[in-house]
């Protein structure tokens, strides 16, 4: 094994995402042990990219971004050789703490991953990583029970996208706020869906008959000043209602927030990984995609994702504009 020689979006100085990351070349290291390096053939944005160049998680720079990648072994490490193999098409997590860059990248060094199933696509399989952690390790700290009734306030983005299908599948009665991009969405899904802003309180009741939520996962972008209702369509308790966005009014106010209930324990992210990546290529779980764009795109790609409204998930194709063709 050997570094490479790569194209890598990162930034050397915090501020705002398109202010500072910057494209360059550098060189990929071998893989530390119990990791792998991959080709990248698609990876998948998220808002926490952002924030990590606003200086959230702040560690040693240069750091990359992208945290979601599909992409072809190209090196496996020390103590990895039994679970991945040079060639393998795999899907997983980019080590954006210990490595100078990520996933938004011609090669990347990741430190959980699984394979990519037969009827997954690797761009479908990039969407999932962050996504499927952040609602699955959410909902595992609120713990609805079957049959109980959990609101998913901001059920449009992401995280609530995936947050609704995951605790429907559990048995969850889930009623869901949203726009009218993913409102036929998810209630193909199984959810009762009412639109967000002015009035949804009471939109909610209508679907409740007037009864409490049981539960409350609020997951859209910080939205100052909507958990008070929350706390009050849950009964007015506030330990009924978690936020993985509003952190400080939830603090204030008595509500969960969930990075500060992370804990060893919940469900390892390579069992989460095996799982929803069965699912999604089963046709059971999926994630939209708003557009993909080539490596060379990638200001156009963060632009739109820095909007805040990309309706769905926004994907960079370092690999090419068809992944299917590179792995023959």
């Amino acid at each position: 094994m050997a570094t490479v020689s790569s194209r890598v979006i990162r930034f050397h100085e915090v501020g705002e995402p398109l202010d500072v990351l910057r494209e360059e070349q550098s060189e990929v290291s071998d893989p530390p042990s119990g990791s792998i390096r991959v080709r990248v053939l698609a990876t998948g944005l998220n808002p926490a990219d952002w924030e990590l160049c606003r200086g959230f998680m702040l560690g040693t720079l240069p750091r990359g971004v992208g945290f979601d990648v599909a992409g072809v072994v190209d090196a496996v490490g020390v103590d990895a050789r039994e679970a991945a193999a040079v060639g393998d098409v795999v899907f997983g997590t980019a080590d954006f703490v210990g490595q100078p860059s990520a996933g938004a990248a011609e090669f990347a060094i990741l430190n959980a991953w699984s394979p990519v199933r037969d009827g997954l696509d690797p761009v479908q399989a990039a969407t999932l990583p962050m996504v499927v952690q952040t609602a699955a390790w959410t909902l595992e700290l609120l713990a609805p029970e079957p049959g109980t009734t959990l609101l998913v306030h901001g059920a449009g983005g992401m995280v609530g996208y995936a947050a609704v299908q995951i605790a429907l599948r559990r048995g969850v009665r889930v009623i869901a706020t949203a726009g009218a991009t993913f409102a036929a969405d998810l209630e193909g899904f199984g959810a009762r869906v009412t639109r967000y802003g002015e009035g949804m309180p009471a939109r909610v009741r209508e679907l409740t008959g007037g009864a409490d939520v049981d539960l409350v996962l609020d997951v859209p972008r910080p939205s100052p000043g909507t958990l008070p209702d929350l706390i009050a369509l849950a009964g007015g308790d506030p330990r009924r209602v978690m936020t993985i966005s509003n952190h400080d009014e939830a603090r204030e106010l008595g509500a969960r927030v969930n990075l500060d209930e992370l804990r060893p324990g919940l469900t390892p992210v390579t069992d989460l990984l095996s799982e929803y990546g069965t699912l999604a290529a089963k046709g059971a779980f999926r994630l939209p995609i708003a557009k993909s764009y080539p490596l060379r795109e990638w200001r156009e790609a963060v632009e739109l994702s820095v909007s805040g409204n990309p309706h769905g998930k926004v994907v960079l194709l370092p690999g090419g504009q068809n992944p299917r063709t590179t792995l023959s």
